[in-house]
């Protein structure tokens, strides 16, 4: 599966504004959604427009690039404006013919974002839409003059983004001879190590039973008044435990040391291989995974920031 993915507007031919810019924010969310569809294993172009001067001349390169591209799905990312509020507006999804995948998208990004589901909304009178010669949607993320919106979208703007291209990439999770890796998105916290007192002295891994099941995960020597593999956890060593479906990934895979996650901060950018150690962290903290304590430093990031992991790991 290929993808044509644009920005709104123009560098010099601005869209709506309000808490936030429209354009400036567009072509976050695009390379962002480009990002993950890559390590979904499906390809991406992206566009945005630095040159054009007025309206007709932006529409048209903007549709003359989708057009020059060998693709499946076209996609232009917008945002909405009405009149400036405190009040939440939502997001929706805009289409001539693809109604399935943009009442899909706009369910996946007001669940991503908290934003209130606008829905799919047919469009006959859009250059883009019209014009594009492959399916195409258009996506207007939230309301920029919104400020319950913009305040969800900062807040979540990675969780948006991710949910766009996990709903874009669905058709390709359908091929069987293509392998998918499993993502996890989310906020993170630490386990592991002597230091690790929220874990009992006995408490012990989910796939891993001894310390000759996986020695690069563990200091040498059991530390002093514990039992368990958890307190052995050797902290400096990337390791990153997720809720993983055991019918999906199953033990023997994750337990295998040829098999690592990617783990990578949005924030900082960074990302490492990790081996995984054990299955969490508790659906209850609402966190997507847990890190070792030399992997949360190596990412430049703290708990509860946000991390992607991606298993088994793909490098673009």
């Amino acid at each position: 599966m290929d993808v044509v993915i644009s920005s709104g507007h123009g560098k010099y031919v601005r869209g709506a504004s309000g808490y936030i810019d429209e354009v400036d924010e567009a072509r976050k969310v695009v390379e962002m959604v480009a990002q993950h569809l890559r390590k979904l294993g499906v390809g991406v172009t992206t566009f945005h427009d630095d040159v054009s001067t007025t309206q007709d001349d932006n529409l048209a390169r903007i549709v003359d690039f989708h057009n020059a591209q060998d693709r499946d799905l076209d996609i232009s990312v917008h945002f909405n404006a009405y009149v400036e509020t405190e009040k939440p507006m939502g997001c929706e999804v805009l289409y001539v013919s693809e109604y399935d995948l943009a009442e899909d998208l706009s369910e996946a990004i007001a669940a991503a974002g908290g934003f209130i589901n606008r829905g799919a909304k047919e469009r006959d009178d859009l250059y883009f839409l019209n014009n594009t010669e492959e399916p195409a949607i258009l996506i207007e993320t939230c309301f920029v003059d919104s400020l319950a919106d913009t305040n969800l979208y900062a807040k979540h703007f990675s969780g948006i983004c991710h949910a766009i291209a996990k709903t874009v990439a669905g058709p390709a999770f359908e091929s069987p001879d293509r392998q998918v890796s499993v993502l996890f998105m989310g906020p993170c916290s630490w386990f592991g190590g002597p230091e690790d007192t929220g874990v009992a002295p006995d408490e012990g891994l989910a796939f891993f039973d001894e310390y000759d099941d996986a020695p690069h995960l563990f200091l040498h020597d059991q530390p002093e008044g514990t039992t368990g593999l958890a307190r052995r956890l050797d902290p400096t060593v990337h390791y990153v435990a997720c809720r993983w479906d055991y019918d999906v990934t199953p033990k023997d895979m994750l337990a295998d040391p040829d098999n690592r996650a990617l783990v990578r901060s949005p924030k900082t950018g960074k990302e490492f291989l990790a081996w995984p150690a054990d299955w969490g962290p508790h659906e209850d903290t609402r966190r997507a995974a847990d890190l070792s304590p030399g992997l949360l430093t190596a990412l430049g990031i703290d708990t509860d920031d946000e991390v992607e992991v991606i298993y088994p790991a793909r490098r673009e």
